[in-house]
């Protein structure tokens, strides 16, 4: 597995996004306003999708451009499978 340019702002990133929803897990725990809950996992699903987002960019630039220059559809096809799977 290659090392990408942004894989410590992506894992930094997952850290605040798991303790962001550990504190929506406590808030629902505590019984707090849905509407305060609700409006909590849509940051979590945004800081997520930010991530997802860079480690997007970052495959492009780094497996995908190679994959293209080698000619190596399996790469190029999980990559068409991924994308399908987040959108």
């Amino acid at each position: 597995m290659s090392e990408h340019k942004h894989t410590k702002a992506v894992i930094n990133r997952l850290a605040r996004s798991a303790g962001h929803l550990s504190a929506v897990k406590k808030m629902v725990e505590e019984g707090r306003d849905c509407s305060e809950v609700l409006i909590q996992l849509s940051a979590v699903k945004a800081e997520i999708a930010a991530a997802e987002k860079v480690i997007l960019k970052d495959h492009l630039e780094h497996c995908v451009a190679d994959a293209v220059l080698e000619n190596d559809e399996e790469t190029i096809k999980r990559l068409m499978s991924a994308i399908d799977k987040i959108i």
